[in-house]
């Protein structure tokens, strides 16, 4: 995927984190962390449509991650919660991502965000959720 989509992941992230602390409303049409340098380096649809889905889905999304925690997820830090939304929805809701890159790419959002280990926990739940949602891939890579 394109250095874009990977800028607009990073700031669904952040908007996510704002989001669950109480201190944003992903409904606002332009959310104040995103400057204009930024927006021209993004993939401003595919933000705006993760974070719609994201919000618009959260249930099921962390009905699709629960099996794989072990501990309630409002237990689980902030940040890892909304790497692990995320890529839930692109595993569950874009299969033109590849499973590999989904991960990829939320293993780096917790290297850049996440407590110390925090990417392993990522990489391992997304892991999982990648072999349930996405069997037949994969098993194909493997």
């Amino acid at each position: 995927m394109s250095r874009k989509r990977s800028r607009a992941r990073h700031h669904v992230v952040q908007a996510l984190y704002q989001w669950q602390l109480g201190g944003s409303d992903l409904n606002e049409p332009d959310l104040e962390f995103l400057s204009a340098g930024d927006e021209r380096q993004l993939d401003r649809a595919y933000f705006r449509e993760l974070l719609e889905e994201i919000r618009s889905h959260e249930t099921e999304l962390d009905e699709m991650i629960r099996p794989f925690v072990d501990r309630p997820l409002d237990e689980v830090d902030p940040v890892e919660r909304a790497i692990l939304r995320l890529g839930a929805c692109e595993l569950a809701y874009h299969l033109e991502v590849p499973f590999r890159v989904v991960i990829n790419e939320a293993v780096e959002l917790a290297k850049v965000f996440g407590a110390e280990h925090g990417h392993k926990f990522v990489n391992g739940i997304l892991d999982k959720l990648a072999s349930r949602l996405r069997r037949s891939e994969t098993r194909a890579a493997r």
